[in-house]
């Protein structure tokens, strides 16, 4: 096995809805096949949505959802302090960190100042 991912919420619908480049289409679609991570905080907004299709409930149903741990609550209130950034993305940074994965996004800009946060931003690829 590779190397790991967690996938961004916005990676999730664009994939979806096929806004991805081929290369990014191609990642993520391996990353699907090879047992998707997402953390709980992509669980609510993938499902917190109006209108939630078969498609979404089927992908979180598929994911390995990653809750909320000490460790990663811990982290999240150190990613907040230090880098004041919105809480949605301090979780999901600090799941990735703990669990030693690397973040899909395509949201790059809420994640490049994070120390110790490997990031791949799916708009270059």
């Amino acid at each position: 096995m590779g190397k790991r991912y967690l996938i961004d919420t916005n990676v999730v619908i664009d994939f979806l809805v096929n806004r991805l480049s081929p290369k990014g289409r191609k990642l993520v679609a391996h990353c699907i096949d090879d047992d998707p991570c997402i953390s709980v905080i992509s669980k609510i907004e993938l499902l917190g949505f109006r209108l939630v299709t078969t498609e979404i409930k089927d992908f979180v149903k598929s994911s390995l959802v990653i809750g909320l741990t000490d460790e990663i609550i811990d982290q999240t209130i150190s990613l907040r302090k230090t880098y004041r950034i919105q809480l949605p993305d301090a979780v999901i940074a600090s799941t990735a960190i703990v669990s030693g994965l690397t973040v899909l996004t395509r949201n790059f800009s809420d994640f490049k100042r994070i120390k110790d946060l490997n990031v791949l931003d799916l708009n270059k690829n």
